[in-house]
């Protein structure tokens, strides 16, 4: 029994040593940015394709040369209200220089004018796509740099869940912010593994304020699996409880997104 009690001991301050440590690590990250850009689509118009080729051949290829390693996109998933209307996708950057100087870049990179020529400068009456809004997000402290999940099961079958909460005010907004980092959020979402790629604030969009996060599924039977232990979760009932929190998201929008065959994941 004595030796049990050690081992039990032992094994506590393991833990504890590798949260402080992964805290310590989380703290002396930089924070950093991402975009996301939405392209709409408008129906008949085979921009879908245009926009894909374009991503596929020329935009993400160049991005990597440009230094961004990993670009996700994603589709809305055939039951999501919004299918063929958008095509999401995601460019981490390590600082906000880097997100500034991206165009010129690009616009330096020979390559990538010449091959993307007929989609950026395509006539008037043949647009590849009816708008792009691009939404600059800063990653939360307690998760200051993206994840990538690596999968192996089907790509048909992946579910990401990208998530926007609007706040009423600026400090609504930051309330709910701590509630992800100090409240401690984050942490039962990781310790109930839903392999998040990031959770950020928005910098610059159109439904300010607001922050966005995305997590990930084998599959959609996972995505609930997943939903319910987070409402039955003990930590969760205490937290969302805290007067402190309440009113805190004034609105929720939810994507049910899969990654193209051609996302990096």
């Amino acid at each position: 029994m004595k030796n049990k009690g050690r081992l039990l001991v032992a094994f506590a301050m393991v833990s504890i040593l590798t949260a402080a440590f992964c805290s310590v690590s989380s703290a002396q990250a930089k924070q950093e940015y991402y975009e996301l850009k939405v392209y709409h689509l408008a129906w008949g118009a085979g921009q879908e394709g245009k926009v894909d080729a374009f991503l596929k051949d020329v935009y993400i290829p160049a991005l990597h040369r440009a230094g961004i390693a990993k670009v996700g996109v994603f589709k809305p998933i055939e039951t999501d209200v919004l299918s063929g209307k958008r095509i999401f996708v995601f460019i981490p950057v390590k600082t906000l220089d880097q997100y500034l100087s991206l165009q010129d870049v690009l616009s330096k990179d020979k390559v990538y004018t010449e091959a993307g020529k007929s989609f950026i400068d395509a006539p008037y009456n043949e647009a590849p796509y009816a708008r792009f809004e691009s939404i600059l997000l800063k990653a939360f402290k307690n998760m200051p740099q993206p994840f990538f999940p690596a999968y192996t099961n089907p790509v048909s079958e992946r579910v990401y869940e990208l998530r926007s909460y609007e706040s009423a005010t600026e400090a609504k907004a930051a309330k709910k912010i701590k509630m992800f980092n100090e409240g401690g959020e984050i942490n039962i979402f990781t310790a109930l593994k839903f392999n998040a790629v990031f959770y950020a604030e928005v910098v610059s969009g159109s439904a300010m304020p607001n922050l966005m996060y995305m997590t990930t599924f084998t599959d959609n039977g996972s995505r609930e699996e997943h939903w319910k232990a987070f409402g039955a979760a003990p930590e969760w009932k205490t937290l969302s409880g805290l007067e402190e929190y309440k009113n805190t998201v004034s609105n929720i929008d939810r994507y049910l997104l899969r990654p193209t065959n051609y996302s990096d994941f």
